[in-house]
């Protein structure tokens, strides 16, 4: 799982602690001759020009020796003069993730995302108008990151109009078992586990008191964060009760996250 509290910007140095694969300097020899390899620590660089630091990074295991090195990592970019102030006391940083890996498998992909300092958990923005942006290994320059950057800044308008539709939504009993059902869906989906009543209430549960409520945002906002911590059992093929486990893998955190915004956004609707 991400560590979305630290605030403070890291160094390359920590990094190459965190995530080595961030500074190869060449790409795997599977790449293919149109292949342009861009290290990812010179797009850190060129982001602390335009003001956004890295606040985490993580990289996938490499199952292999021949891989290691050029797997796909994930870099955690945080402005700290874009920051969306709600009237409520809830403060939202936007941030932009960045996965890439140096095997030719991957292009650049930015992603948006938001830090809530209520409870220090990450979202991760998925709509119809805020899809990924990406850029492909042939060809890489300052400008053209510059160009990406401005065109993801330019659209937070959007997410304050969804954040604040959430916001005036009230859900009844019903729709917020609903919404908990769905993202237990959501989590459970592509294994052979199922969950009952009891899971849908404990992930409804809030983990502090400014995310109670029944409006759609606080609920939201309480069972993306239990589910994502796992915070419900679930029940096996064998119908035996077993805790859930946080979700640590990059991959899985950002498409969980990405579905349940999505399917949230539907109840606003």
């Amino acid at each position: 799982m991400l560590n979305y509290t630290s605030s403070n910007f890291k160094s390359l140095e920590e990094l190459k602690e965190i995530a080595p694969s961030i500074f190869t300097q060449v790409g795997s020899e599977s790449t293919s001759d149109k292949y342009t390899h861009i290290p990812t620590d010179q797009v850190i660089k060129d982001m602390e020009l335009l003001g956004w630091g890295v606040v985490d990074a993580k990289e996938v295991k490499s199952r292999k020796e021949s891989t290691n090195g050029f797997q796909k990592h994930l870099v955690v970019f945080r402005n700290n003069d874009v920051v969306i102030n709600g009237e409520d006391g809830d403060t939202v940083y936007p941030q932009v993730l960045l996965t890439n890996s140096h095997d030719g498998k991957n292009s650049f992909q930015f992603t948006a995302g938001l830090f809530r300092m209520i409870c220090e958990n990450g979202l991760v923005i998925a709509t119809d108008t805020f899809e990924d942006i990406k850029i492909r290994h042939m060809g890489y320059d300052f400008s053209t990151l510059q160009d990406t950057i401005k065109e993801m800044v330019e659209k937070l308008p959007l997410t304050v109009e969804a954040m604040n539709k959430m916001k005036e939504v009230e859900l009844q009993e019903e729709q917020m078992f609903d919404l908990a059902k769905s993202f237990l869906d959501i989590r459970v989906e592509g294994t052979e586990n199922t969950f009952d009543d009891q899971a849908i209430e404990e992930v409804l549960e809030a983990q502090r008191s400014k995310d109670e409520g029944n409006m759609l945002w606080e609920v939201f906002n309480r069972v993306q964060e239990n589910i994502i911590e796992g915070n419900f059992e679930y029940i096996t093929k064998t119908g035996k009760k077993r805790q859930a486990r946080v979700i640590k893998n990059f991959k899985q955190d950002q498409i969980v996250n990405k579905k349940m915004f999505s399917k949230a956004l539907e109840f606003a609707a």
